[in-house]
């Protein structure tokens, strides 16, 4: 009987915290959608840069034919620009701007003492509220990447991916929104032990730039550095996506990909709530 009573008091919480998450989730929605303009706007200024990106890789490929080669590293010409599209838009799904910094500037002035007092997991209600806004971001960015690709579709020079290929390149990229979450999460948490995150923030977004692969395929890297970096877990925030859809790696290598990412995600995952824990320990409630 008690056990049965107990059962039916878990089932109920768990309706109680559904509802609250659906809540948070559908005010931070309608919230980001008063922006689609901005985000319309901003996602085909983001695909500017790519346009000088082309002139310089134009330029390299040029010298390079001089020398009777016809690609760098496996990549032709027209594969590195679609590297880069394919780039943009793992870095839109894995991009946190602010996250770390806010998190930091929470602890540093008192506000995260609502989720003290409150009960609402701090972290959950971020991540409700990332996960809102990418979901406003893509519906209304789907047409400017759409008119993007349509006018760039020459440099798929081998088309759509196969089905399977195409679920993981999905996969790869929720998991790499998740996966970048937690990461700078865990850079914000560090705020309980210091009053100032920026200059880690800076550390690893200037890391996150190379080793992700959004500067150059990290095929073109050499060898040991290639095995180095291929256990960090930058690469899948831009890398591992478009390598993917470029069908660069073999279906068991992106099986392999996925794994290894999976493991990084729980690692972060348990690495925030551990400093989530620890920091409330030693947090004195001062700020406003």
């Amino acid at each position: 009987m008690e056990s049965a009573i107990s059962a039916c008091h878990r089932s109920s919480s768990f309706r109680q915290r559904l509802a609250t998450w659906w809540v948070i989730l559908r005010v931070a929605l309608e919230e980001r959608l008063v922006y689609r303009g901005d985000f319309a706007l901003g996602t085909l200024m983001r695909f500017l840069p790519i346009i000088t990106q082309i002139f310089l890789w134009r330029a390299v490929f040029d010298a390079v034919q001089t020398s009777g080669r016809a690609d760098v590293a496996g990549y032709r010409f027209e594969d590195v620009v679609a590297y880069y599209l394919l780039t943009m838009v793992a870095r839109a799904f894995s991009s946190m701007p602010g996250l770390a910094s806010g998190i930091a500037a929470s602890i540093r002035n008192g506000e995260v003492k609502k989720f003290i007092i409150q009960p609402v997991d701090m972290l959950g209600f971020l991540l409700l509220s990332r996960i809102a806004h990418k979901l406003a971001y893509y519906s209304v960015a789907v047409g400017p990447f759409a008119l993007v690709f349509f006018l760039c579709r020459g440099f798929f020079l081998d088309g759509w991916p196969s089905w399977p290929v195409l679920a993981v390149f999905c996969a790869s990229l929720v998991l790499g929104f998740f996966l970048g979450y937690f990461i700078e999460a865990c850079i914000g948490l560090i705020g309980f032990w210091f009053l100032e995150v920026s200059s880690l923030l800076f550390v690893y977004m200037l890391l996150n730039f190379f080793l992700s692969g959004h500067m150059f395929p990290l095929d073109m890297l050499p060898g040991a550095a290639r095995q180095w970096v291929d256990w960090l877990p930058f690469k899948y925030l831009a890398y591992f996506p478009a390598a993917v859809f470029l069908n660069k790696l073999a279906f068991p290598q992106m099986l392999r990909g996925l794994a290894i990412e999976v493991a990084w995600l729980v690692a972060f995952v348990l690495l925030s709530r551990l400093a989530w824990n620890r920091g409330l320990r030693r947090y004195s409630a001062f700020g406003g």
